[in-house]
């Protein structure tokens, strides 16, 4: 049971020279547990680091807050020194699955791993991919012929997803975005928005003369001949916000950002 008046926190932080320095002030201050006895982490730096943080702890099971000591901070609580245990007391919790991609690259090697952003296929050279995408084992698009194509979760549908111009899901809608990646044929095709159970098949087509490789998050894997992602429901990841600024009202908002 946590000991809201006295919590047992693991910091860590980025690399950078500020995230550095509040870490030794929070240290000093509030103590340090290793993360392994501790009741939560809180991780100092941007978005990039809280998604390694995530990553590095998704076997603890530990509860997660983030301040931002970098430069967007999206996934980030405002950085504030004074109240600390308090603050972590009141932050609401918002639970998360990532997604699951198994890969099979051209010489037959299973490859899985997760992502918390989304996974992405991407073209390795100057020739347009050419991909047939299934939906539960029924073909929905024989060819896409583009640069790639990408799934994401609620949380990661503001990023590499938003700049490739796919929609922006709100927290608790329990649905993931298929988006294309500069498509070429079908033109005019934008994505599509699917049921979070659903399991999306890519299949490289033309592979040997039109390489594809498939990020998932931080592991890439390289001349990739399919690619099967869902939902990985056995996976739960929990994240710490402020009550005034929690990440479901960080999403609607970014719906109406110039």
């Amino acid at each position: 049971m946590i000991d809201t008046d006295h919590p047992a926190i693991a910091f860590v932080a980025a690399q950078s020279e500020l995230a550095q320095e509040a870490l030794m002030r929070l240290r000093h201050r509030y103590g340090h547990t290793p993360p392994e006895h501790a009741d939560m982490v809180v991780a100092l730096g941007g978005d990039g680091f809280m998604l390694e943080t995530l990553h590095r702890y998704i076997r603890l099971n530990k509860p997660i807050y983030g301040m931002n000591r970098g430069t967007v901070g999206f996934l980030m609580n405002v950085y504030l020194e004074d109240g600390l245990p308090e603050r972590l007391a009141r932050a609401q919790k918002v639970n998360l699955h990532p997604l699951r991609m198994k890969a099979v690259d051209k010489h037959g090697e299973h490859i899985e791993a997760v992502a918390i952003n989304e996974v992405s296929m991407l073209r390795e050279t100057r020739q347009a991919a050419k991909i047939r995408i299934s939906i539960d084992g029924k073909v929905r698009l024989p060819e896409l012929i583009c640069d790639g194509a990408l799934v994401c979760t609620a949380a990661g549908s503001t990023a590499y997803n938003l700049s490739a111009h796919g929609p922006i899901l709100p927290m608790g809608a329990n649905v993931m975005a298929l988006t294309p990646i500069s498509a070429f044929r079908p033109r005019r095709w934008r994505g599509a928005i699917l049921p979070h159970r659903t399991t999306v098949a890519f299949e490289i087509l033309e592979s040997d003369k039109r390489p594809v490789s498939a990020v998932a998050d931080y592991t890439e894997v390289r001349d990739v001949a399919s690619v099967e992602v869902h939902e990985a429901r056995d996976v739960t990841l929990t994240m710490l916000f402020d009550p005034e600024h929690n990440l479901e009202e960080r999403i609607l908002s970014e719906q109406f950002t110039p």
